[in-house]
């Protein structure tokens, strides 16, 4: 009886230890709405925050400038480790670079979408939509355009249909898809923002299979390349008969 007694108390206090341990919790979701709050006020200082992680892997960085006059800033979606970057810091490293790096004045996106995988590199249309809607009005103003470099199907299917609705402030008509590099070209001076070689290397693909841009791979094994044996074979009979014929 006695030790059926002591396991009922040691529950009871390993309860309460649980409920005076959540409370720190609780604070710190006090102090994370807080910030939520006010994360976008320009005097904030970002500065003891370490983001020397981010910076190194080049995902988001202000570049040169359009044929218009806008800043770019250039987005390469394949490089951003998204399973490990939470949507909260991201949405603090965007804003402490628009505040430290951006210039006054309008700007533009360049957003390269090449082999970018949902799993691995997508912060997901709400993340992004949410970290869009907290910034101030000026700076959405100040957005001019966002060139979507390489948009798949399944991008242009969700902006299609939920776009108008899930994208507040004139963004949705401020996308303009670029299939290929070379219609970049008509917006931006080569040389004004730095292309990564896959990129390249994708845009190639896609010149020389088109339906890609639609999720179709029509010759996945290149099998167009391989000469065609039964039409090797009946050409070679043919010329047996006229021998045979012949003789």
């Amino acid at each position: 009886m006695g030790s059926s007694s002591n396991d009922d108390f040691s529950v009871v206090v390993l309860a309460s230890d649980l409920g005076i341990d959540a409370r720190p919790f609780l604070l710190n979701q006090d102090t994370e709405i807080e910030d939520q709050e006010n994360w976008h006020d320009c005097s904030q200082d970002f500065s003891d925050e370490d983001f020397s992680d981010l910076e190194f892997l080049q995902f988001f960085c202000l570049q040169g400038s359009d044929k218009s006059g806008n800043r770019i800033l250039r987005i390469v979606g394949k490089y951003f480790p998204a399973p490990v970057v939470s949507g909260e810091r991201l949405k603090r490293y965007i804003y402490h670079k628009i505040c430290s790096e951006l210039p006054e004045g309008p700007f533009c996106i360049v957003y390269m979408h090449s082999t970018v995988q949902k799993e691995d590199n997508s912060p997901g249309v709400t993340i992004l939509r949410w970290i869009y809607e907290e910034l101030p009005p000026e700076i959405k103003d100040r957005l001019q355009v966002i060139y979507f470099i390489h948009p798949g199907l399944r991008s242009r299917l969700v902006f299609a249909t939920l776009g108008r609705l899930f994208l507040s402030g004139g963004l949705y008509w401020k996308i303009k898809y670029i299939s290929r590099l070379q219609y970049l070209w008509e917006d931006i001076k080569k040389g004004e923002v730095e292309i990564p070689e896959f990129v390249q290397n994708h845009d190639d693909v896609l010149e020389h299979r088109p339906l890609t841009d639609y999720g179709i791979e029509p010759d996945p094994l290149h099998l167009t390349e391989v000469p065609n044996t039964a039409y090797s074979l009946g050409r070679y009979e043919e010329r047996l008969t006229s021998r045979e014929f012949m003789s």
